[in-house]
């Protein structure tokens, strides 16, 4: 009986002292836990917590290579859906897709040629190459240069044209450097595209329950996005948009843009922007073309007699003046009123001309980063060869050339925040602002203004095009410093693959305008050359004030943001004002029916928002885009191939 009892009472001290070594282990462990997260730093919570250090491939040949090989084959659609639609399409998410289900089948099928998967991190690095390589090199073909071939009637040379491009998108890559440690690492803006492109690649490599949980989600929402893509764009068994029914100024609602556009793209991209970003488009979209667009075309600042059943190209044409401004002056305020930040962004260069200081504090983040360095010397090399370009081919002068490269950098930091609030990029509206500017300067230079503004739009499309890379490098644990590497990679695959191509399919200036190469983008661009060869008196009256409204609205938001944070959500957001004036209203609605999704899941249904509202919304985006490329190159290559027959 006593040894029993003896028995008894030692396994109930080894169970209580288990108990508190488990105890012990539990508190130790939260406070290895808890200790990086008390820190007001971002950056270095984001070091100590996400950054997966040195010991993952990320930046390896064989990543280089698939994306330069991908982002090249997407170049070409992209080339084909800008010459007939004037947009054009994300690269990123398609790319992972690929890329992984490529290699996975490599893998499986020749694993002494492929024997390991690639990192989730190598993935990322392929995606940054690719997004360069099909789109960031491309979106000045389907605009400037093929208004410059509307106007002119003659192709530049093989070489100018090759050179120009390569130009473009090494500026843009490299004049976002300063900008990512701002918006990404401090602002954390949310550059939507990123996020989803991030939560794609989790998915993929993703294993346990919860994990699959959500892979499963992102899979399903990707077959429906896809399964749209099909039914309209495949099979054309559903419009592209609905009309609503009724009128507005003894029009149909369709004329001024109203209607539903059948798209999953827009909702899932307003489901992770955000609510105040897409209530303020919204009211954006409803004061344009709900108000203003009817009110000038009664007086006649919007030609009426050319707005059919879509007037947008024609409302945008004088909408794009007062939505621009917005975006410009509140773009350039809130860099004003931030200067310090941004300022630090910068302080690498002071290192390169002055005597560095003997005990200087250590920053990890400064061994990782981009270093300013790079930023000075690459901007120096792609801007002195753009003045160039423009000084010996587009009759620019050289302080004219300039001033194009150094006001480029300001409009390209507002194109990169208007993408990280609302995922879109307002190239056409920051090109506009160009040409507007040197429609002053040189008013009898159409293709001054043109190709200067064309600097602009290809400089600031590759600048946001890098940071919603590198957003999703930032959100997986990423080096920035050999992710940009990656994508610079991909300037060189783009430029090669789509230079080449554009010749090929646009042999001569006939094509363009017409039923096979509607090229709308390049239109516009042309037409606004030609307006503003006389000046800014060219523009219409109200279409001048409405600049100067614009310009105050900017001003005034931010200035209301910083000296009344408490009544922020109050308070419309400048940047979804002026892209709502920017794009079609059904655009605007689309987003922000994604928004009251949601916030509706937010409020009410907590854990089933925190689990899905991503996942599906990235599910969406990576469905519809993948498909809509598959049938974009189904489409395309017939041409192509047509267009190489002697």
């Amino acid at each position: 009986m006593c040894k029993k009892l003896e028995e008894q009472e030692l396994k109930e001290k080894e169970t209580n002292l288990e108990k508190v070594e488990t105890k012990t282990e539990e508190k130790e462990q939260t406070t290895e836990k808890k200790e990086p997260v008390k820190t007001e730093d971002p950056e270095h919570y984001w070091f100590h917590n996400v950054y997966k250090g040195p010991g993952v491939a990320q930046l390896t040949l064989r990543a280089v290579i698939m994306g330069s090989l991908i982002g090249g084959l997407m170049s070409l659609s992209n080339l084909y859906v800008g010459l007939k639609t004037g947009w054009g399409l994300g690269v990123a998410i398609t790319a992972c897709i690929l890329s992984y289900s490529i290699w996975t089948t490599l893998h499986k099928a020749f694993p002494k040629l492929f024997p390991t998967q690639m990192t989730i991190l190598e993935n990322n690095c392929m995606q940054s190459c690719a997004s360069s390589a099909g789109y960031s090199t491309g979106g000045t073909m389907v605009s400037a240069i093929a208004a410059y071939l509307m106007l002119t009637g003659e192709h530049m040379s093989y070489g100018i044209l090759t050179l120009w491009t390569f130009f473009l998108a090494m500026l843009g890559v490299f004049m976002a450097i300063p900008m990512k440690r701002q918006m990404i690492n401090i602002e954390q803006l949310k550059f939507p595209s990123g996020v989803a492109c991030a939560e794609t690649l989790k998915s993929l490599h993703s294993h346990g329950a919860e994990a699959m949980k959500k892979a499963k989600a992102l899979g399903i929402s990707g077959l429906i996005g896809g399964g749209i893509a099909i039914l309209r764009d495949g099979l054309g068994w559903i419009p592209s948009l609905i009309s609503f029914p009724g009128k507005l100024a003894g029009r149909a609602l369709g004329t001024w843009t109203m209607s539903f556009d059948i798209s999953g793209v827009m909702i899932a991209a307003g489901a992770l922007v955000g609510w105040r970003v897409s209530w303020s488009m919204l009211l954006g979209g409803l004061l344009c073309y709900g108000v203003l667009a009817p009110w000038m075309t009664s007086i006649g600042a919007i030609d009426g007699s050319v707005l059919g059943d879509n007037g947008y190209r024609t409302i945008v044409g004088w909408s794009t003046w007062t939505g621009a401004s917005i975006m410009v002056a509140s773009g350039l305020t809130m860099f004003a009123m931030e200067w310090r930040t941004m300022l630090n962004a910068f302080s690498g260069l002071g290192a390169i001309f002055g005597k560095k200081s003997e005990k200087k504090e250590t920053d990890p983040m400064e061994e990782i980063e981009v270093p300013s360095s790079w930023f000075l010397l690459g901007t120096l090399i792609s801007g002195i060869g753009c003045i160039i370009i423009l000084h010996s081919v587009f009759d620019t002068t050289w302080w004219m050339g300039c001033i194009a490269v150094i006001a480029t950098f300001f409009l390209a930091l507002v194109a990169c925040r208007a993408t990280g609030e609302s995922d879109i990029t307002p190239v056409g509206a920051m090109g506009k602002i160009t040409q507007l500017t040197f429609g002053l300067l040189a008013p009898s230079k159409m293709t001054t203004n043109l190709m200067t503004a064309g600097l602009t739009a290809g400089a600031a499309g590759a600048s946001a095009d890098l940071l919603t890379d590198l957003k999703s490098g930032y959100v997986l644990g990423a080096n920035p410093r050999q992710q940009f590497l990656a994508q610079f990679a991909g300037v060189f695959a783009g430029t090669l693959i789509v230079v080449p191509a554009f010749y090929l399919i646009v042999p001569d200036a006939s094509v363009l305008g017409g039923g096979a190469w509607p090229a709308p983008s390049a239109q516009v661009w042309a037409k606004v050359a030609e307006l503003l060869k006389n000046g800014f008196g060219a523009l219409h009256t109200t279409a001048r004030w409405g600049m100067l409204i614009g310009c105050i609205i900017g001003i005034l938001i931010p200035v209301l943001e910083k000296y009344f944070p408490k009544y922020k959500k109050y308070i419309p957001s400048a940047t979804g004002l002026g892209l709502a004036m920017v794009i079609p209203f059904y655009n605007s609605l689309s987003m922000f029916i994604g928004a009251c999704i949601a916030t509706y899941l937010e409020k009410k249904h907590k854990e089933v928002s925190d689990d899905y509202v991503v996942p599906v919304a990235s599910g969406i985006i990576a469905g519809e885009s993948l498909v809509g490329v598959a049938i974009a190159l189904k489409m395309a290559l017939p041409g192509l191939l047509k267009s190489l027959r002697p």
